[in-house]
């Protein structure tokens, strides 16, 4: 038991071995929790080291709802708070408390705008509700079964309720195509549990199988209008239900309209802090093992290739059963590396040639096993692969590497894993670290390119000059306006880029589609090869055209590229094409933007490189350029085989 503080102790007299609860509390007692915000997600973390604990995270939750998001913001103004609009059909008193845990534990503070009671279908209909709100970047319609049987005649039967569904699914689908229409946000509603007590008021055995298929259809149908929607969201309640414990207290649902319960929303609270994570663009990229004990079961050093097991005994099976797990993570998009403190040649022998081995060499973009601190090759890793280690999550069975990489690499997100393999891969999916909205081509592509990346190094590093390796390199660049089915992975793009995107404008698929649908906007698409391989779509320039006064401007509205392709003139190359297109049709000038954030500063010089004059700059660090036409655009670098096509 942890010892319990009094929320007037000053923060020296907190005993050390509290829990993460009790430093939180004695935060909340000096009024600090804003001051100390950042390190407020690193307590969380300790509550769900093995198994979340629901009912903690909302006590947490409780106690971080009582600090305005602006305090958390003017003190720290990297920190962007989130507008969530919450809307239902039960209470759902439970619900913020475990949303204001949740997003916290991702550096996320909340800012809730809480409907009446049962109020989804009136605010889903009203334009003008908190749902449509322009700052509202999720809006939750909390649905359960009642809104079906509350509705049903009595007595009723299998052809009553499922003429109340199909009524209710066209309901539904047109408020869908009403919020794609005027709202700004991503809107979820989620599947409806059914219960015993529902379905048992059907006393013979084939009209309980029929109300079953219906009720699957109806949850189904919610389920395709995400998948042609891409302003919705459908959290799938059943997985969530297989978890946890009851789905309400039936007390509580009679008495208080309390229809979903508290577990059950704070589990569906951390998908949805899983989402906001995902939709501002901080999915993670790579993911670190640890080897003994983590991949396989056995230390190699003391007990050799021979003694370590991950398919052919009894606990064996489990390390391999994580394994395919990894793989499968990997074969997505996500790329993997080994952190392992460990001799290099054992290790390379095993995932070459044991037997029992899923993983294999090839398919790691990095092997980093020697006897060097954690936190130290977790940088060189990053560094590497020209990642930051925000982008990575480790995975290790050792508490006291788990620790030091957790106080060192704060950003990184550790998964704490033990001596019981058998939960390896729970604890690793629990929290959807690598989720996105949609997995694209070029996603499934990405390990191999990051590993062709060895022979580009090799390449430099034998080359005489750079230019000597970037004519080896032999680069291509195709821009072409985007095409269909490009829009999801430049959605991604802006979302995922951080340090070379000029203005940080984070961009959902619809909003990606707006922008291009529009006559007088421009999205390019930025599209790479080389003697290595193909990139596929790296980059990206938003750019749109403005008439007036006999004048024809341009206005570049964003700008991203990979990291993969730094350095190698690609940006020059697309900014010249524009300049170009822009001169030859008539275009007067061309404007820019930079807006600083902590990781773009590497392109707060790229306007002025290309001709560009500073116009104003801003007390954050921010500029705005201007490009005279008249006054010569910059060539496309000589190394460069450009493909170009406007229209």
């Amino acid at each position: 038991m942890s010892t319990a503080v009094g929320t007037s102790a000053p923060a020296h007299s907190v005993p050390e071995k509290t829990g993460p609860l009790d430093r939180l509390r004695a935060l909340h007692g000096e009024d600090r929790i804003a001051a100390e915000y950042p390190t407020v997600s690193e307590l969380l973390a300790e509550l769900v080291t093995s198994e979340a604990d629901f009912a903690a995270l909302a006590r947490a939750g409780r106690l971080l709802s009582r600090v305005a998001p602006e305090s958390v913001q003017k003190l720290h103004p990297q920190v962007a708070p989130a507008t969530v609009a919450i809307a239902g059909h039960g209470m759902l008193d439970a619900l913020i408390p475990a949303l204001t845990a949740q997003f916290a534990r991702h550096g996320i503070p909340l800012r809730a705008a809480e409907a009446e009671y049962d109020s989804w279908l009136r605010d889903l209909q009203d334009t003008g509700s908190p749902l449509y709100a322009a700052d509202a970047e999720l809006a939750l319609c909390v649905l359960d079964a009642q809104i079906v049987f509350d509705e049903l005649p009595l007595p009723w039967g299998v052809s009553d309720l499922a003429k109340a569904l199909d009524a209710k699914l066209a309901l539904i689908t047109t408020l869908v195509a009403r919020y794609a229409e005027h709202g700004s946000g991503t809107l979820v509603l989620n599947t409806l549990p059914l219960l015993n007590s529902h379905a048992h008021q059907l006393v013979d055995h084939r009209s309980r199988t029929e109300l079953s298929v219906h009720w699957r259809e109806f949850n189904t149908g919610l389920l395709r209008l995400a998948a042609d929607q891409p302003r919705l969201h459908v959290v799938d309640l059943d997985p969530l239900i297989a978890e946890s414990g009851p789905v309400r207290d039936s007390r509580l649902a009679a008495y208080a309209k309390v229809h979903l319960g508290e577990e059950l929303l704070g589990r569906y609270a951390r998908e949805i802090g899983h989402l906001a994570r995902t939709l501002r663009g901080r999915a993670k990229k790579v993911l670190v093992v640890d080897l003994d004990n983590t991949l396989w079961d056995g230390i190699l050093g003391d007990d050799g290739p021979d003694g370590i097991a991950a398919a052919s005994t009894y606990r064996g099976e489990a390390f391999g059963k994580f394994q395919r797990a990894v793989k499968q993570i990997g074969a997505q998009g996500v790329l993997l590396a080994v952190c392992s403190k460990n001799d290099r040649d054992p290790v390379i022998g095993v995932l070459r040639d044991h037997p029992d081995m899923v993983l294999r060499e090839e398919d790691f973009t990095r092997v980093n096993a020697n006897w060097d601190p954690k936190d130290g090759n977790l940088r060189d890793i990053a560094a590497k692969l020209n990642l930051g280690v925000d982008s990575f999550v480790f995975a290790d069975d050792s508490p006291f590497e788990c620790g030091l990489v957790a106080s060192s690499l704060p950003e990184v997100a550790v998964v704490r894993l033990d001596e019981e393999p058998a939960l390896h891969v729970d604890r690793l999916l629990a929290d959807g670290w690598f989720d996105v909205r949609e997995l694209t081509a070029e996603d499934r592509l990405r390990a191999g390119q990051y590993r062709s990346e060895a022979g580009r190094q090799d390449l430099e590093e034998s080359a005489g000059s750079m230019e000597e390796y970037l004519r080896a390199l032999d680069v291509r660049v195709d821009i072409s306006p985007a095409r269909d089915h490009e829009v999801a992975r430049i959605a991604q793009i802006t979302l995922r880029t951080n340090q070379f995107n000029l203005t940080t404008r984070r961009m959902q698929q619809a909003d990606v589609q707006q922008y291009r649908e529009a006559d007088n906007q421009l999205v390019l698409a930025v599209r790479t090869r080389d003697r290595f391989g193909d990139n596929g779509l790296v980059g990206v320039v938003f750019a749109r055209k403005e008439v007036g006064d006999g004048r024809l401007d341009y206005y570049i509205d964003n700008m991203l590229l990979s990291c993969r392709v730094f350095s190698r003139g690609i940006e020059q190359a697309a900014l010249a094409s524009l300049l170009t297109h822009a001169r030859d049709h008539g275009g007067t000038s061309i404007f820019g933007s930079y807006r600083p954030t902590a990781k773009n500063h590497r392109v707060r010089d790229l306007f002025p490189s290309l001709g560009f004059d500073t116009i104003s700059e801003s007390e954050d660090g921010g500029a705005e350029f201007q490009h005279t036409l008249g006054a010569g655009v910059p060539d496309v670098p000589e190394h460069i085989t450009l493909e170009l096509a406007f229209v």
